[in-house]
């Protein structure tokens, strides 16, 4: 029978960046979190492993043999192929993770089938910082690149959260290299929703100045009366935190159409 797995859609609840590290990459400190749902695969055995990308964002991924689900595939050790489908509905560049979430579903497919290698972290993270994170789809505190785990009070545990996208792309590098490189402190210390409130996205600002319409997509929720409104990421992606889920449907109707929009739970 087939196997199944949403890959969840991350967001950086806060992200704080803290210093630019030797490595070119940069210190940071972020509360992820992850929406009840995404993309979807599913998996069946088969002679050797294959991709195949379907739904809204396929067309995005030019080369599926080159996209993080094949990736995954080849990073893991098991007895036989798989034949993977993939329906591709968050958007690309968006600040959530798609990619990331993608190889964590993969790595949740096979857990299920055969098992995980005892070093599956240190695998995940070659394929990218967010991989280890999505892999668990909890929410938790991201250090170093963010892929170092520390757990946290989770509170917000199927709080109500709004996603929208102005279909515009933006690539992580673009941000950081606009990030004005000061830091502005650690995240605050308790629950998650604590951390939250108290938090700030450092790479929104830079962001914006690359994609005005960033701005309007946070004035557009903030008018929705959400207990929380941010960037996630580096961007464009907005989401909004909300008390009921009459509440999030509502703001949802209140978007403008052509703007990308998924509602959920957190998880």
């Amino acid at each position: 029978m087939p196997t199944t797995e949403t890959a969840y859609a991350k967001i950086n609840l806060a992200l704080h960046v803290r210093r630019r590290r030797e490595d070119e990459y940069h210190e940071l400190e972020t509360l992820f979190a992850f929406v009840d749902a995404g993309d979807v695969l599913s998996a069946s055995a088969a002679a050797a492993d294959s991709v195949t990308t379907l739904g809204e964002f396929a067309g995005v991924l030019d080369n599926p043999f080159d996209n993080l689900v094949a990736k995954a595939l080849n990073a893991l050790p098991r007895p036989q192929g798989l034949a993977v489908t993939l329906e591709k509905n968050l958007p690309v560049a968006a600040g959530l993770g798609g990619g990331s979430a993608d190889a964590g579903a993969v790595f949740r497919m096979i857990e299920a089938l055969h098992g995980l290698p005892d070093d599956w972290p240190a695998r995940a993270a070659k394929l990218g910082a967010d991989v280890p994170a999505c892999v668990l789809s909890r929410t938790h505190i991201g250090l170093g690149t963010g892929t170092e785990q520390l757990a946290v009070e989770d509170d917000l545990a199927g709080t109500p959260v709004l996603l929208v996208n102005p279909r515009v792309p933006l690539s992580t590098g673009p941000m950081f290299k606009a990030w004005d490189g000061k830091d502005r402190g650690a995240l605050s210390e308790g629950s998650a929703s604590k951390i939250a409130r108290e938090g700030r996205n450092d790479l929104e600002a830079p962001a914006i100045s690359l994609c005005s319409v960033i701005s309007d997509v946070l004035a557009a929720l903030g008018a929705t009366a959400p207990w929380l409104a941010r960037m996630s990421g580096s961007g464009a992606t907005c989401f909004a935190l909300y008390e009921t889920i009459e509440a999030r449907d509502a703001a949802a109707a209140a978007m403008p159409a052509e703007w990308w929009t998924m509602a959920g739970r957190l998880r």
